[in-house]
């Protein structure tokens, strides 16, 4: 019995979800996601999307709960949106964009330029006193987070001194230095 499978998916006003063929195409305000769906059956009663199985084989046991989550997040991302940021901690670390150029200095010779995808909605904030942050945004919960992963993947934040970048709020596991 799958707890999340089994829960249905509020659908709010202004999404509109359409079933053809084992695809599923979610639209709202912020954009429009499509998902192949295979061994469950998805129906829309009385403002609700519903997730069933077909059969009680494993493989299909996994993949209800599976399904539920992917239709879920795209639901919450078009009608909502997603947001992760990341803080880069350290001397002279700096982010800027330029349209959906993203260009991060994290200590090594050469800035890092990377071209971000044009679901995503990138923003910088630099304050004087704080750490620089860059803000992502979009409504593709997968996108966000292979491309927030994709950033920290440059400079991880070290045990020491924490120095890197981290996303924001992220608790890290620090270590004692030497001991004289």
């Amino acid at each position: 019995m799958s707890r999340i499978g089994n829960s249905p998916i509020a659908i709010p006003e202004g999404v509109t979800v359409d079933i053809k063929d084992g695809e599923v195409t979610v639209k709202g305000k912020l954009g429009e996601l499509t998902q192949q769906v295979q061994d469950v059956t998805v129906k829309v009663e009385e403002g609700q999307l519903i997730v069933e199985r077909d059969s009680d084989k494993k493989d299909v046991r996994a993949k209800h709960g599976l399904y539920r989550s992917l239709l879920n997040n795209m639901v919450e991302g078009v009608s909502k949106g997603f947001t992760k940021e990341l803080e880069l901690v350290g001397v002279g670390y700096r982010a800027s964009h330029q349209g959906q150029k993203l260009d991060i200095a994290v200590g090594f010779s050469h800035n890092i330029v990377m071209e971000l995808a044009p679901e995503i909605k990138v923003e910088t904030i630099s304050e004087k006193g704080k750490n620089p942050i860059v803000k992502l945004t979009s409504h593709d919960k997968q996108l966000v987070g292979q491309v927030a992963a994709k950033i920290r993947s440059y400079r991880k934040p070290e045990p020491y001194k924490g120095k890197g970048v981290k996303f924001v709020g992220e608790q890290l596991r620090r270590k004692a230095g030497k001991s004289a």
